[in-house]
């Protein structure tokens, strides 16, 4: 009994000297003096591919700097360059059987600047019928290793447009084309197809700063947001064009900030850390997903992604979910870690929003890791959701600076028998091919 009571004792002086430790370096107002530079006007709302996100990445890579966190891999700065290209179709002639093929028919997604097709021979024939989601079917293509002649039902002549000028938008380069055509001829014998296209490189970086690990370096531990939002748009009816994004996701992006410095300073890591801002998580994940790529999956022990904690969950303060909380074990070690302390997280009270795979955790979930996303932002509908969600209000002021202080310290707490290598989360189970 009298040892029991010891270890008690202990456990509880622990918790409580990591606490003043915690409280030294993530407060309220440094999480205000973060989040007030990432939310500024002068931002112009991060949107992808504007000055605007250039300037936010400057001043993460100089946070990370003032961290002391090390380079990425072989890079030699903080950036991770992505190069992306933009492609719009300037000229399609062609048959498909006896039918004309054209620019009000066709639509391709495709690297190449001229694109010449005389057999389907080397394609992947695919149907869009008329019962079946156009958008849903068409965008999973859009990132297939293959080349795809997909044949849809006119029935979808109205969104066919819309889908033709999306297709259009920044992507990965491939060597692999994907060919839509609006037609009622489900079985083609023949095609001839001629496609000139201008193609534009684009540049995208993800901000990333590592602590290499002590005694279990080549195992790694993930925290992450994105630091990209939606830019400027039309005024709204407070003449406000600009798109903040404070909650989204400057906040998960602050969070990523003082968790570098926090461990950094404290140097407590068996695991290798791993601190990243993704761009262009809202124009298609990009950035989450290049970064996937750099990595051996199996090698990546944990991801914790934030995404909007800058609210009070539906519980109130001091509390948030984890999204995706019964395909791992994750969620469990970090209950069991914060046990004792005033803050909880609880699973993802929204589950037929699936929230899981929206974030950008999925791309390393989707590879077996358990990554999961801590959130407090209310996804109910209206008028119990985010009113401030995607719209020029997402500002400052309408955040909890001292509850988001206490949510970047509960990620710290949670995840010490994670990067102590002490705990490792169960993999999340691969999805069937």
């Amino acid at each position: 009994m009298k040892k029991t009571f010891l270890v008690a004792i202990a456990v509880f002086t622990s918790f409580y000297s990591c606490t003043d430790k915690i409280d030294s370096i993530i407060n309220a107002k440094e999480v205000e003096r973060i989040e007030r530079i990432l939310s500024s006007d002068a931002m112009e709302g991060r949107r992808t591919f504007s000055p605007g996100i250039d300037k936010a990445a400057d001043f993460i890579a100089a946070d990370f700097k003032e961290s002391n966190l090390e380079f990425f891999g072989e890079n030699n700065s903080y950036f991770q360059h992505i190069t992306m290209i933009k492609s719009s179709t300037e000229e399609i002639l062609g048959r498909l059987d006896k039918e004309e093929l054209n620019l009000t028919n066709v639509a391709v997604n495709t690297s190449s600047a001229e694109l010449k097709i005389e057999t389907l021979s080397d394609f992947t024939v695919m149907e869009i019928k008329k019962e079946d989601n156009l958008f849903r079917t068409v965008f999973p293509l859009l990132s297939e290793q293959k080349n795809v002649v997909v044949l849809i039902d006119k029935a979808h002549a109205g969104n066919f447009k819309r889908m033709s000028g999306l297709i259009g938008r920044a992507k990965f380069p491939s060597e692999y084309s994907q060919i839509f055509i609006l037609t009622d001829n489900t079985n083609p014998s023949k095609i001839h197809l001629e496609v000139k296209n201008k193609i534009e490189e684009q540049k995208l970086k993800n901000v990333v700063g590592v602590i290499p690990g002590k005694s279990k370096k080549d195992e790694y531990v993930v925290f992450s947001a994105h630091y990209d939002h939606l830019g400027i748009g039309k005024p709204d009816e407070k003449n406000d064009s600009i798109y903040n994004g404070a909650n989204d996701d400057a906040a998960g992006t602050t969070a990523v900030m003082m968790l570098g410095k926090y461990f950094s300073k404290i140097k407590n890591n068996e695991r290798t850390l791993i601190f990243v801002a993704f761009t262009a998580e809202e124009v298609g994940g990009f950035g989450s997903r290049y970064f996937s790529k750099q990595l051996n999956p199996d090698k990546v022990m944990a991801m914790f992604n934030i995404e909007m904690i800058g609210t009070d969950s539906k519980w109130g303060a001091n509390s948030a979910y984890i999204t995706g909380f019964e395909r791992s074990d994750m969620g469990k070690i970090l209950q069991k870690n914060l046990s004792g302390s005033k803050f909880r997280f609880e699973p993802d009270p929204y589950p037929k929003q699936n929230l899981f795979y929206r974030s950008d955790n999925a791309t390393l979930a989707e590879l077996g890791v358990p990554a999961h996303t801590i959130s407090t932002s209310k996804m109910d509908e209206a008028p119990n959701n985010e009113p401030n969600y995607h719209k020029q209000s997402d500002e400052i002021g309408t955040l909890d600076m001292t509850n988001m202080a206490e949510i970047i310290k509960s990620i710290a707490i949670s995840s010490k028998t994670i990067i102590s290598g002490e705990d490792t989360p169960t993999r999340v189970a691969l999805p069937k091919r």
